[in-house]
């Protein structure tokens, strides 16, 4: 069942087109990864989702009430953990918990157990009466998502909630989403670390230019490039030479060099890695590392677009 619809949703800034007839559904239950290189309406589509911004056309419906008309009753359905921070400074984390939790209605008794609860989820119990000063940058991004989820919402939006954090901070806050998930939270997930969406999404849209350019599942979109693989390769010093015949060879669909290292992107061929070595030491080049990786979404990404997102700023 859809908890999210957009149907022909379009967005201008002046002349500039940032969200172009975009139609999408989000099934209640999925997590649902959202990428896209900077300028690719993603923050803008989540802002109209969130009822922060109108869309100029088209309409959009969370838990089956249009955003448009029932932008209260929407937000109350909704957690957001922005990319940045959003904490008060001044307050504990208990305090800031009880300050989000009233902006939602809560009260009393069950504002409290609502507190302890997401501190307990978070692993914040211990940290309860901490200024966010006090705390790590992981433990204010947990506590960026305790104050997302103090009021229990259908629907949670993560924006880039692990940029800048350690990888067992990392570790902890995609297992709270699987958690979250698992506790029948629908969330809306983006990222600019690729292998994140990978690991844990049930299904996957890469806007470009505010239009959807693909959607389903890894195994999905995949399939687009099941026929290609990338190879790594790093070398003492590489020749001009040597770059432009690999790029000759009819296996190479792309080259990307940079200084001595080269990322080779091929279909699959049984000759192509003894035929590369082989150009590599006619032109005296030798090679430090080399590491073969199978399709991902990165690779997808890059045919799509044009672009790696891991090179995008963790922005827009």
């Amino acid at each position: 069942m859809g908890l999210v619809h957009l149907r022909n949703v379009v967005k201008r800034y002046g002349h500039k087109l940032s969200v172009d007839h975009l139609t999408l559904s989000i099934e209640q239950g999925e997590i649902f990864g959202l990428l896209g290189p900077n300028g690719a309406g993603k923050s803008t589509t989540i802002k109209m989702i969130c009822g922060l911004l109108r869309c100029d056309q088209g309409e959009i419906e969370v838990d089956g009430e249009p955003v448009s008309r029932h932008p209260l009753s929407v937000k109350a359905k909704i957690g957001i953990v922005p990319q940045e921070i959003a904490l008060y400074e001044q307050l504990t984390a208990a305090e800031n918990l009880r300050f989000f939790g009233r902006l939602y209605g809560l009260r009393g008794k069950r504002l409290q157990e609502r507190v302890e609860e997401a501190l307990e989820f978070t692993g914040l119990t211990g940290s309860r009466n901490e200024r966010p000063a006090a705390l790590s940058g992981g433990m204010k991004r947990r506590l960026n998502i305790a104050c997302a989820i103090v009021h229990q919402p259908k629907l949670i939006i993560m924006d880039e909630p692990t940029v800048g954090i350690d990888p067992q901070s990392r570790n902890h806050i995609l297992e709270s989403v699987r958690e979250l998930n698992r506790r029948g939270a629908t969330i809306i997930y983006t990222s600019h670390y690729m292998e994140e969406v990978e690991a844990i999404g049930t299904r996957i849209g890469i806007l470009d230019h505010g239009r959807l350019i693909a959607l389903g599942t890894v195994r999905d979109l995949l399939v687009q490039v099941e026929e290609q693989e990338k190879l790594a390769i790093e070398t003492d010093e590489l020749t001009d030479e040597a770059v432009d015949e690999i790029k000759c060879h009819a296996s190479v669909l792309r080259v990307d060099r940079d200084g001595s290292a080269l990322e080779v992107y091929l279909r699959h061929s049984q000759s192509y890695l003894q035929d590369i070595l082989y150009i590599l030491a006619k032109h005296g080049v030798r090679i430090q590392t080399l590491k073969t990786q199978m399709p991902n979404l990165e690779t997808l990404f890059l045919k799509l677009t044009g672009r790696k997102l891991r090179d995008q700023e963790a922005g827009r």
